[in-house]
């Protein structure tokens, strides 16, 4: 499966839950196209066939890259040479 950015899984996330809300704020068929869309959207995304699977899937690899960008950091911040962290803490 071709990992999907982050920045558009956010972006769908986000798009999913405004076009939810406004759908059961005012049920019209336009709200339910748009909310069909989205939906069809995020399942084609994350390589799923239904929405719970999708936000699921969606979380997960948000979660995954949190922890990968995590842990590089940690990896970098610990390659720092003894000498330049005390340079730069005077």
């Amino acid at each position: 499966m071709l990992v999907p950015d982050p920045k558009v899984l956010r972006t769908l996330l986000t798009r999913y839950a405004e076009t939810r809300f406004a759908h059961a704020q005012n049920p019209t068929s336009q709200t339910r196209q748009a909310l069909d869309d989205v939906t069809y959207t995020l399942c084609v995304t994350t390589s799923t066939s239904g929405i719970e699977a999708a936000l699921a899937t969606a979380d997960a690899l948000l979660a995954q890259t949190c922890c990968t960008r995590a842990a590089d950091a940690a990896g970098s911040a610990q390659e720092v040479p003894a000498q330049s962290q005390t340079d730069l803490a005077a």
